[in-house]
């Protein structure tokens, strides 16, 4: 029997080369026997840097700010020799970098991201693949192009300040001082959501209490990037505000668009056929995938939802192994996943699951081969 073992990441306790690994002893333990074959992935979120480089690339260390403007370093991946570059805005921009009462959308900014891609495009990136997931931020990008040079001023000619809070105050856009390198370089946006920049399924309204906004804030963020983003189609003649995907990360993807042509694509289905995976489909019999918490946004395009649509394309089941389960199985079974098996085996605290989660992802593991030696031992 073989068997493709490819998850994503549990947040916060486990990467998704871990999670993968956990799954194999637990299958192995079991005495199944199988021919096991590990493909971690990532969707543009967390890990997408990891997956990446499984097999071939470069790690750089870059140093950077986080999204409250502090001083740390951050990692970025060179890969196809150094001409395709991959950024995981979460790095420098995302919501681990910050405690729980420091998020705050009205302050927090891509600036930090900027001096990623500024590093990528020196070090001769001719390709940039930047994941979206887990941003901390909702600034339209704002942030970031001032690192790349852009001129972001108010009515009275001042630089405006980092931070969704700021940026509805923009009167000039100019980009005179942007990079003419970046006309050269493709920019693919590796996201897995729908929602444009701005409106009632826009990056606040939807996004923004994931990164600390209060009702109020919400409707201050959506004012601020209205209110940006038509400044920047006055000016620039680029309309991104209805672009499906522009309100990835904070409507970040709306502002890469704009600045600099950024284009999105499925960021598992990058990952997936950088990695070859139908070709590891070939003789497979089953796959078993998974992430932290399988739910409603999981079935709209998340990473193991993509896997098990592939593998159903070639006539091979998926199991999923979770941390938790919050969709209904029926649209998960027609989104092509056979299986859901959460890792909880008992009542226990969030902390205990994530201290606790290699362990747990193992015994899960163990589960799945037992059931299988039904038919296959």
């Amino acid at each position: 029997m073989k068997i493709l073992i490819a998850p994503g990441a549990f947040k916060h306790s486990l990467s998704a080369v871990a999670v993968a690994e956990a799954i194999a002893v637990g299958l192995q333990r079991s005495g199944l026997g199988a021919d096991l074959h590990l493909f971690p992935i990532a969707d543009g979120g967390n890990g997408t840097v990891d997956v990446f480089m499984v097999g071939d690339g470069q790690r750089v260390s870059v140093a950077t700010v986080d999204p409250l403007g502090r001083q740390i370093y951050a990692d970025y991946a060179r890969i196809d020799g150094g001409q395709t570059a991959v950024i995981e805005m979460a790095l420098a921009s995302g919501l681990e970098l910050l405690k729980p009462g420091e998020l705050n959308p009205l302050v927090t900014t891509t600036y930090g991201t900027g001096l990623l891609l500024q590093a990528a495009l020196d070090a001769g990136a001719r390709r940039i693949i930047i994941g979206m997931g887990g941003s901390a931020t909702v600034d339209g990008g704002a942030g970031c192009m001032q690192a790349l040079g852009v001129s972001l001023k108010d009515s009275y000619g001042r630089e405006i300040e980092p931070g969704g809070g700021s940026v509805g105050m923009v009167h000039s856009v100019d980009t005179s001082r942007l990079d003419p390198r970046w006309r050269e370089v493709e920019v693919i946006i590796a996201s897995d959501v729908d929602n444009p920049a701005i409106g009632n399924q826009g990056a606040a309204a939807v996004f923004g209490p994931q990164k600390g906004a209060d009702p109020h804030t919400v409707r201050v963020l959506e004012t601020n990037l209205r209110q940006f983003f038509t400044r920047v189609h006055e000016q620039l003649r680029v309309d991104v505000r209805g672009i499906h995907g522009g309100g990835a990360a904070g409507a970040f993807a709306a502002g890469l668009m704009a600045f600099l042509g950024g284009k999105i694509q499925s960021g598992i289905d990058l990952v997936l056929d950088y990695h070859h995976f139908v070709r590891q489909l070939e003789n497979a019999d089953l796959v078993v995938t998974g992430e932290g918490q399988i739910d409603e946004q999981t079935i709209h395009g998340k990473g193991p939802i993509g896997v098990a649509r592939l593998a159903r394309e070639h006539g091979i089941p998926t199991v999923a192994i979770v941390g938790g389960l919050n969709a209904d199985d029926a649209l998960l079974h027609e989104a092509g996943v056979q299986a859901v098996l959460p890792i909880i085996p008992r009542p226990m605290s969030l902390e205990e699951a994530l201290q606790s989660a290699p362990e747990l992802v193992e015994q899960a593991g163990l589960r799945l081969g037992y059931l299988l030696a039904l038919r296959y031992g």
